[in-house]
């Protein structure tokens, strides 16, 4: 099997790569179309900016390419975000695959942001990716969520409910970091490995 890691200009990819590895996969960190397109799981991993991380897939001729593959794929953190339409980050058009915007996570004096850390999610819709995943705590580092919708299996909070696992057809998203989340991590992108093409 090959997984193609998508190179969205962001940091911390040893860590993604090494979390595969660890599952017998033999990731390939690329941005070339042909390789992507060919892959038989590719994953958007992403740390940093909305805008950011669109100006380097664009760059590299790869929103189409994205938004066009049938394979599995999987958005974590920032590249789950990148599966939306837009973000109030940086004013962001993303690559639309999801209809909604993602927002700031509410400032208050009881409330860190960015959410850094661990958190429990819960279960909303029954799907292979999420089974028996439901209470479970990921490690999550981020700023700006997606709202809750038709698109999500399930949700975190912190200030107020978001997505925190969302699919929409092949496409599947992580707001948390499951290759930082322990064996509950492990589980999740073992079971993104073994997916139904």
């Amino acid at each position: 099997m090959t997984i193609a890691v998508v190179d969205s200009g962001g940091a911390n990819i040893s860590s993604v790569l090494h979390a595969l590895r660890r599952l017998g996969a033999e990731p390939r960190f690329t941005a070339d179309p042909a390789v992507i397109g060919a892959a038989d799981r590719v994953i958007l991993p992403g740390v940093g900016a909305a805008g950011r991380a669109m100006e380097v897939l664009r760059t590299h001729g790869l929103v189409d390419v994205i938004r066009n593959l049938t394979q599995p794929v999987l958005g974590i953190c920032l590249g789950m975000q990148l599966l939306f339409e837009s973000s109030e980050e940086d004013d962001a058009r993303l690559i639309s695959l999801i209809p909604a915007r993602l927002r700031r996570l509410p400032d208050r004096e009881d409330l860190r942001v960015p959410h850094m850390g661990w958190n429990a999610i819960a279960a909303t819709r029954p799907d292979r990716l999420t089974q028996n995943l439901g209470g479970s705590w990921f490690y999550f580092v981020h700023s700006f969520a997606a709202p809750v919708g038709d698109w999500t299996l399930a949700t975190s909070a912190h200030g107020r409910s978001f997505s925190a696992i969302v699919r929409q057809g092949n496409f599947y998203g992580a707001q948390f970091h499951p290759e930082r989340s322990a064996g509950a991590g492990a589980a999740f992108l073992q079971r993104f490995v073994e997916s139904e093409r």
